[in-house]
């Protein structure tokens, strides 16, 4: 089997220096690109791989970038990065199977978990199966707070609904991040959206 590549496009030169720098100081190949356009004329859909995919680029975002990779049948696990994370951009990633969504600045270690991650999906599972994997390991309490969290309640009312404490509530608000591998609610919505838990026109 061929090395798993990284491809990092990002029309940030600094951004894509560094991020291609720490790639490779753990021994991932990484190739940069700083457009949309010239990273699917070089894409390899036959090869090990994941994307590093800036949202906001000039000419093809992210988005659309992603978009094109679908439409010629390349499945490759796409990580989003991102300096304006706002809810729709998420769950459009989501939805359209991102598998992960970081937001810059981000740490080192969590851009390198996420690529580790998906470059272990290439060899498994697909970005949707691994997070509706990830939901059904959740025990049945996680469950009760993970959907009224996306659906955009309060700590305070799902608390209430579920007659506990707030406290507890915040106890298991954590684990489900940390089994869901969400680093922040957006994330988390996406990943609901995707295995469709909620609908997107049903968020409070």
């Amino acid at each position: 089997m061929q090395e798993p590549r990284v491809y990092v496009v990002d029309d940030d030169q600094g951004m894509l220096d560094s991020t291609v720098w720490l790639l490779e100081s753990v021994g991932l190949q990484a190739l940069p690109f700083t457009s949309g356009q010239a990273f699917l004329d070089a894409c390899d859909g036959h090869v090990p791989a994941c994307v590093l995919l800036d949202v906001r680029m000039p000419g093809m975002g992210g988005l659309s970038v992603q978009d094109a990779l679908r439409a010629r049948g390349i499945d490759l696990p796409v990580i989003f990065v991102s300096g304006h994370a706002d809810v729709p951009i998420v769950v459009r990633a989501f939805k359209a199977g991102a598998c992960d969504f970081i937001e810059k600045p981000y740490n080192d270690q969590l851009l390198l978990d996420s690529v580790q991650d998906a470059l272990g999906q290439v060899r498994h599972a697909g970005p949707l199966e691994a997070v509706q994997a990830r939901v059904d390991s959740l025990t049945p309490r996680e469950r009760d707070v993970f959907l009224p969290l996306v659906q955009g309640y309060t700590n305070r009312e799902i608390a209430e609904q579920l007659e506990v404490s707030i406290k507890t509530v915040d106890l298991y608000r954590s684990r489900v991040m940390k089994r869901m591998q969400a680093d922040h609610l957006p994330a988390l919505v996406g990943m609901a959206i995707a295995c469709g838990l909620v609908q997107p026109l049903n968020l409070r």
